[in-house]
């Protein structure tokens, strides 16, 4: 019933391996929605005139925190630890599965809720349990029904953005023996009904952690459907999972966060529901496991640093028209959209996921909407610059040959010339070719080369410089 979905070795963008996913034209419910999402969380922001007031704000308690991280964490584990809870630390997803697998032996699990988490989808945390006779269910609608449909989710915020209520309606009547409907209302009733069974049912929740703040000590979950709440309190046993990423310096930094965080992610001005878990309540166990899972790589690199900014609102991934136009899966792995493109890099390593920062217009309309103020547009443009001059299997000698012709033919002004000449005629021939090869094949299949304008700066000068030279 719960089928796991493939996993994508690394990100492959644009390639046979996500094939239908990755054409020009991704579902169409999918533009819409994001256009919709971008749409309505722009009016929020707008209508608030310190908005920006804000965003710099949030830029440096980041800032600070990301600076001071050693501190913070060793502070939040020694004040969250000292109510209770057993705190864990994971270098990589595999050790902290290693974790959860040995929780969950200690406290005889056999079935798992969990509330919505980006970092175990990294861990691919579903298929660790089920491998090993523990059965996981996703508590999120968005999450709940991609699951349903063997699928990985396709946005951060959203899961399902790509399915329309009548995608879903078949899907419950297929897997879940309901009638069918398109209507939301009764969508969301028939996955309430389910899924409160597995609540009562379970006898481990997971969850992961929206903000860590270190001196308190308190995990914050932020959420719109309840299901984080039961998944965190109905089970006798919790476990947290947190990026290393996610700790504020102070209490008092949290509702600058409460405020962006919704406003960008979904247009609200408060999500509905706000935890503040301070330790496990009585007769409860509470475990945290903090893992690292390649965030020190970003440490490492100094001008990839803000990328640890994220606060996973998902509104560079609605504003992008790359994301638009091909979908979450294009992207390979957990985390799609211009947010994607440089953090799975760092997180994967540049020789499987190099390639992603090129799949971007560089129009900047992420950096516009980040809460954060993460300077997206010049982050891609780093990693871009390492993915040409680092090692990686993802360079044929065939695309080093031609960016190397490229950079020379564009070295002298006489080859410069010749070349765009040369450019000129060949895109008013190829309309004219009845096939396109390798990248100028995966250009022209969903659109036409652009018009060639004319005359160029070159020739106009020659003829009009004597009106401007004294």
């Amino acid at each position: 019933m719960y089928t796991q979905p493939i996993h994508l070795d690394g990100a492959e963008f644009l390639t046979e391996k996500t094939k239908g996913l990755a054409e020009p034209a991704a579902p169409g419910s999918l533009g819409v929605n994001a256009e919709r999402s971008s749409k309505s969380n722009r009016a929020v922001t707008d209508s608030v005139p310190y908005f920006q007031d804000w965003r710099e704000a949030a830029h440096q308690v980041k800032r600070y925190a990301i600076a001071n991280l050693d501190k913070l964490l060793v502070e939040f584990e020694r004040n969250i630890s000292a109510r209770g809870a057993v705190v864990l630390w994971a270098k990589d997803a595999a050790e902290a599965n290693e974790h959860v697998l040995r929780i969950a032996r200690e406290h005889n699990v056999k079935s798992v809720v969990k509330a919505k988490s980006m970092v175990t989808e990294e861990m691919e945390l579903n298929r660790v349990l089920e491998t090993a006779g523990i059965r996981a269910v996703e508590t999120d609608l968005g999450e709940y029904i991609v699951q349903l449909a063997g699928q990985r989710p396709v946005h951060i915020v959203t899961p399902a953005i790509h399915m329309s209520a009548a995608d879903v309606g078949r899907l419950f009547a297929e897997k879940l023996g309901e009638p069918m409907t398109e209507e939301h209302t009764k969508l969301a009733d028939i996955a309430r009904r389910h899924l409160r069974e597995e609540y009562l049912q379970a006898d481990m929740g997971v969850s992961g952690c929206n903000f860590a703040v270190a001196r308190t000590g308190t995990a914050v979950v932020i959420e719109n459907e309840g299901n984080a709440g039961l998944s965190t309190a109905t089970p006798p046993v919790h476990v947290a999972v947190v990026g290393i990423e996610k700790m504020l310096p102070r209490l008092e930094d949290l509702p600058l966060f409460l405020n962006l965080l919704p406003r960008s992610g979904t247009g609200q001005k408060l999500t509905s529901y706000t935890h503040l878990i301070h330790g496990p309540a009585p007769g409860r166990k509470l475990y945290v496991i903090i893992i690292d899972n390649g965030r020190s790589n970003v440490l490492c690199d100094p001008a990839a640093r803000a990328a640890l900014y994220c606060i996973r609102c998902g509104a560079c991934i609605n504003n992008c028209p790359v994301y638009r136009h091909v979908g979450g899966w294009a992207y390979g792995w957990v985390y799609p959209g211009p947010i994607g493109s440089i953090l799975t890099p760092h997180l994967l390593g540049m020789k499987q996921a190099g390639e992603l920062p090129f799949a971007s217009s560089l129009c900047g309309a992420c950096s516009e909407v980040c809460p954060v103020k993460i300077d997206i547009p010049h982050q891609l443009v780093h990693l871009r610059h390492r993915a040409v001059n680092e090692p990686s299997p993802m360079r044929s000698w065939t695309e080093r040959l031609t960016w190397s012709v490229w950079a020379w033919m564009m070295a002298g002004p006489m080859r410069y010339r010749l070349t765009m000449t040369g450019l000129r005629i060949g895109v008013r021939l190829s309309r004219f070719l009845p096939w396109h090869p390798g990248k100028l094949g995966a250009w022209t299949r969903g659109r036409e080369l652009p018009e060639v304008p004319g005359p160029d700066f070159r020739h106009w000068w020659k003829r009009n410089k004597n009106k401007y030279e004294p």
